[in-house]
């Protein structure tokens, strides 16, 4: 008798991948996605996009707890998101990390993080990957800030080498809320984001 097992593996791990969602980037000049939906916040509190935007626009970033790039870029991310605010920007942190709240992902882990840390800005949940998803947010860190009107005007990473902070040659994200709020069309619009791949419940093979 032949093992049918196998097979039936075989067709699960089809099926798997046969269900997955595409993930497309939201694209520049799009609105902001569910800008009211509410999302539970390191401070006990339901926040959304909405509530977070301040009168020049918004930046949101998809961050974690646990990824060796968002701990080593950690400077970086308080520095931007110092300069987003001093500039009258608001500031949201999502964490999708979905599959991995058991590991150091949960709201009580990224409460104990932000407090670690020193975090003057949202740092929300963004429960079953549901902002990822909308986005196209693959990774962590990977930045999407929009302007007053919630219109998205860059996606991607923070600066130009996120492995060496002091061979930074360009500060992607401030060059372009600094052309934002001239009122220029943001000359690099979209850059590579470079970090862990999100933990979604269903697996997302990142592009190369």
């Amino acid at each position: 008798m032949k093992k049918s097992i196998p097979i039936c593996v075989a067709f699960a791990a089809i099926a798997i991948l046969a269900f997955s969602p595409v993930r497309t980037n939201l694209s520049i000049g799009s609105s902001i996605p569910n800008p009211e939906l509410k999302m539970k916040d390191v401070s006990g509190k339901e926040v959304s996009f909405k509530n977070s935007k301040r009168e020049n626009g918004l930046l949101v970033m998809f961050s974690c707890n646990t990824c060796p790039v968002v701990i080593k870029n950690q400077d970086r991310t308080h520095d931007i998101c110092k300069v987003a605010l001093d500039k009258n920007v608001g500031v949201i942190l999502l964490n999708s990390n979905e599959a991995s709240r058991d590991d150091g992902e949960s709201l009580s882990d990224m409460q104990a993080y932000a407090k670690q840390q020193g975090y003057k800005w949202n740092y929300a949940v963004d429960k079953n990957s549901v902002m990822a998803d909308a986005f196209g947010a693959m990774r962590t860190p990977e930045c999407f800030l929009f302007d007053k009107n919630l219109k998205l005007v860059y996606h991607g990473a923070i600066d130009d080498n996120p492995g060496n902070q002091s061979a930074v040659g360009r500060r992607h994200l401030e060059e372009a809320i600094n052309e934002m709020l001239t009122g220029k069309t943001v000359t690099i619009n979209t850059t590579r984001s470079v970090g862990c791949g999100i933990k979604r419940l269903i697996y997302d093979k990142l592009p190369e």
